[in-house]
Parts: structure tokens; sequence; C-alpha cells
């Protein structure tokens, strides 16, 4: 183990704060490291595993593409890209979708979507896009620009302009903006903010702006590059405020492994983006896309998503019974969870994560006092068991 991270570090940059664990292997919710030891995954690589390690019929749906051809560009049609766009534009009720890389490509998308429709309809001045508070948009220079948090923006100035963020469920605070300001084109909302600590945006909130927005001409963003794909027990957490977005994004479990991100646009921008305006080589890739489109598949029959909410509300009603006086409070929907942690002087959340590591479990953390739990959306109930057991051994400690 020791070899292979100093191997590692010698040639990889410092960009990450690793543990000191090699994993080489796994199968479901179930990862070994280099050493052999055994992990119950909880983390799914941040939402992305979303049919777990080394799934069957997704290797196969991948696998069975590479045997065809891997990459065409996107200069030419594609089969496989076309099914995954009719089955992801028809379950989220859009209209048109561009395929990505990463959750940022799919951001950096939707804002260039959005001040293009601006741009068409009103000319310039008019595409500042907002966002909230305590958001993750991404790590490019316009998605760190769009994110509210000022910990991530240090070190990184100037930042691309026309960026401004309000106070998530604060409806005064965005009115104000908007009464005040004409130089709007977009507001950009996580449904869940994930990455600052599992925080819910309000649905009377969100109603609000969607009347605010349709009155100015405001679109709406949803950013599901976390909550989409069924990780909340619907294919868009969206779906929990029925609401429809003028452009939602999505990345992370869309390609159950492999990387790919899309945006997605109502009817009324489909055609805001013509040929040469946006572009991307390895977008849509014939053999990610074929990946895609199992995980959509699974993912979206009734069954599975009722599985979903079913195993999130499980997990909680057993941390509930632990009775531990490490928990502060408890955030979820579906399978995406976060603990907040009562936690004493000096201590952060990887403290917790940590511990878990050492007794065999991948958690995850977010924000000052959050460990969050991602574990793929078809973990068994018998993985679920052996997780939750180490849990409760290291809450409990004292």
């Amino acid at each position: 183990m020791q070899d292979l991270i100093s191997y590692h570090d010698e040639y990889i940059m410092g960009t990450y704060a690793r543990y000191p664990v090699a994993l080489v292997e796994g199968k479901g919710s179930t990862i070994k490291d280099a050493n052999g030891k055994k992990y119950i995954d909880f983390t799914s690589g941040i939402g992305v595993n979303s049919l777990g390690a080394a799934n069957e019929p997704w290797i196969s749906a991948v696998c069975g593409q590479l045997g065809r051809i891997q990459h065409i560009s996107n200069y030419y049609y594609s089969d496989i890209t076309a099914k995954l766009a009719e089955k992801l534009v028809g379950l989220a009720g859009m209209k048109k979708v561009f395929f990505a890389n990463s959750g940022a490509e799919a951001n950096e998308g939707a804002i260039k979507l959005s001040r293009k429709y601006s741009f068409d309809k009103y000319g310039k001045g008019r595409g500042t896009i907002l966002t909230l508070k305590d958001s993750f948009h991404g790590r490019t220079l316009a998605t760190l620009a769009a994110t509210g948090q000022d910990s991530f923006h240090n070190y990184f100035f100037p930042f691309p302009e026309g960026f401004r963020s309000v106070k998530c469920n604060d409806i005064g605070e965005f009115k104000k903006e908007t009464e005040n300001n004409s130089d709007i084109c977009a507001i950009m909302i996580e449904p869940i903010q994930g990455e600052s600590g599992i925080n819910m945006v309000d649905i009377d909130y969100i109603a609000q702006v969607c009347e605010i927005c349709e009155k100015k001409d405001i679109l709406l963003i949803f950013d599901e590059v976390q909550t989409g794909i069924s990780r909340t027990g619907k294919v868009f957490a969206h779906e929990y405020f029925g609401i429809s977005p003028d452009i939602t994004t999505v990345a992370k479990g869309l390609g159950g492994g492999l990387p790919i991100g899309a945006f997605l646009c109502s009817e009324k921008l489909e055609k805001t983006l013509d040929a040469g305006k946006h572009g991307s080589t390895f977008g849509g890739n014939p053999a990610i896309c074929a990946g895609a489109l199992e995980v959509l598949n699974t993912v979206s029959q009734p069954a599975f998503l009722e599985e979903v909410v079913k195993k999130g509300g499980y997990i909680i009603e057993k941390i509930k019974n632990f009775n531990s006086p490490a928990i502060a409070g408890i955030r979820q929907k579906g399978l995406m969870i976060g603990l907040q942690l009562r936690l004493k002087e000096g201590e952060t959340p990887k403290d917790y994560a940590k511990k878990c590591l050492k007794s065999g479990l991948l958690v995850l953390t977010a924000g000052t006092d959050v460990m969050r739990f991602l574990p793929p959306l078809n973990i068994s109930y018998d993985e679920i068991g052996e997780g939750l057991d180490i849990l409760k051994d290291v809450l409990m400690e004292e």
C-alpha cells in the first residue's frame, strides 16, 4: 500500500488531501484496497457509481460499444448518443440536450446558453447570473465565480464578471436584487446544496422564485449535478418542487463511473445555441453514452426509485435509533444523506471520516460539520447493515 501511495505522489500533483488508502477493486458497494482490506462504500465516488462497482450490465453496455467504435467526434452522428439524448430529455421533460464531460462543463454551458438567450433578445448588458450563497457549481474559473462560497475563491483572482450571490431561502433578498437590477439573465440553484452540507432549498422559496423569473424573463437553471439521476428518489430533484426549469444540468451519477455531463433546455431555448456557438471534443462519446443509457434504463424504473426512497428512510431510522450524542441533526432526501455532527473543540467531520475508514466504511464530509453519505443507488440491505454497524461504533465512541 505505502509503495503504491509513494509511487502515486511522485508524479501526481498534490491537489487532494487524500486518505492513505489505495482502492483497487470492488463489487457492488463493497470495495477492497491494495492490501485486500474490505470497505463498505457509502460514497459511490462522490455520487458517481450509481450502480456500484463492476456492475455487469453496465460493463456489458460499455464494452459492447467499445467493440463497435469508441469515439467518432461531433462532426458525425452517433446512434447511441441519440438514444441517450432521447431518454434523458424525456425523463427531464425538456426539449434538447448538449453533452459535455463534467458537472463544471455542464454548468459552463448553462451559463453560455443563458447569456446567449438574453443577448439575442435584449442585447448587451443583461448577462449576470445569480446564484445562492453556500452553493457549489464547479472548479473552472466561471463556475468558481458562480460558487457562493468565499473559501473557494482565494488565490485565483481575477474571476470572470457577471455573478452575484443571494441568501438561500430569503425571497426578500431575491426580490430586492431583481427589482433593483436589470442586468440579470438567470438564477442557478442546486435543489439541495450538497458540498456545503446537504442544505435543503424550501419549496415555497422556489415557487416564488419561479413566479418572479417568469414575470421578468429570468431563466431558471437547476444544477442537478449531484441531485440528479435518481439520487433523491426522483430521477430529477426538481420533480419534488412541481416545476420545470428552463435549464437543467447533470453529471456525476449519469455515467455510472465514466465522465459525462450534460445541460438540457426547454423548448424556448432549443435553437439558442446554433452551429459553432459551443462544442466539446469528447462530449457525447459513444462508449460513455452506452454506459449512461444503461444507468438511466435501470435507475428510472418506478420500482427502483421506490427502493431508493425506502433505503434512504431505512438508513435514517437506523441512525436515529443509535441515540448518539454526536449527532446534532439529520438532512436527507432519498440516498443523499447528511449527518450534522456535534463536534468538540478542534474536531472536524474528517476526524469521523478517518475513524470510519479505519473500521472499513467509506464516507464523505460536507461543509464544516456534516458527514455525508452518497451510497450506490443499488446498495444491498446487507451492505447497508454492515456499514451502519461500523458507523454506530464510531458515533458511540466516548
